[in-house]
């Protein structure tokens, strides 16, 4: 079974540490619990504006993370200092690994482990290796792919403008065609023929050569003589 990556966030209440306007605090608490997340990140954002803390930075990461908007929550993170460093070291390897940044996610999830040794972030770190070498791999397939196709392409027309334009060169050569590590020779059907008819044309030269000259002999003139019918004999 493939191990999935685990997500540790303030699932309850959120921080309230240097944060003064209770109520709006209570409603975004409200709002994060019944899984309103968009609802949630507007009343931070408002209270940001007047007052913004590491705690409240901490939170609309959160909220952000939970939505789905991973870069914003990104952001927040990196703003949030002060907080418990290994839980937001944590939470950005998390964000770096669903936004496909698996560089920083693995970074991130080795600065989280320095501060707590935590079994949840050594699984993530694992988690995020692999992947990397996944996409590494679906990289290399990609431009093999590609170059083979392009190779494939690129003979299928010489071979279509020499069937149209040049019908007796291609009869009589081999033509070869690379698709990646293959090589595969296409022979005409007459080659073998017309190899063997000049082979015999040397031959026979050959043998003409080497025969002795025969001597020219005077034609005759032929003696054209007027046959007479005899005539009837008198009675």
């Amino acid at each position: 079974m493939r191990r999935m990556i685990l997500v540790m966030l303030s699932t309850g209440a959120l921080l309230h540490a240097g944060i003064t306007d209770f109520k709006t605090i209570k409603e975004a608490n409200k709002a994060y619990e019944a899984k309103e997340y968009g609802k949630s990140a507007a009343l931070l954002e408002d209270i940001k504006k007047s007052n913004a803390t590491s705690e409240l930075h901490y939170n609309l990461g959160n909220t952000y993370y939970k939505k789905g908007h991973y870069d914003k929550a990104i952001e927040e993170y990196k703003n949030a200092k002060g907080v418990d460093e290994a839980s937001r070291q944590y939470n950005l390897g998390n964000s770096y690994f669903k936004n496909g940044d698996f560089d920083k996610a693995i970074e991130s999830y080795k600065e989280s482990l320095k501060y707590r040794d935590d079994p949840e972030a050594k699984n993530n770190l694992e988690v995020a290796k692999k992947e990397k070498r996944n996409k590494r791999n679906k990289n290399k397939r990609k431009k093999t792919t590609k170059r083979t196709k392009k190779i494939k392409i690129k003979t299928v027309k010489k071979i279509r403008v020499n069937n149209k334009t040049r019908i007796r060169k291609t009869r009589n050569k081999k033509i070869k065609i690379k698709i990646g590590n293959r090589t595969n020779k296409i022979k005409s059907k007459k080659t073998k023929s017309k190899k063997r008819k000049k082979i015999r044309r040397k031959k026979r030269v050959i043998r003409k050569n080497q025969m002795p000259k025969k001597r020219k002999t005077p034609k005759r003139k032929k003696v054209i003589t007027n046959h007479l019918k005899p005539k009837n004999p008198r009675r």
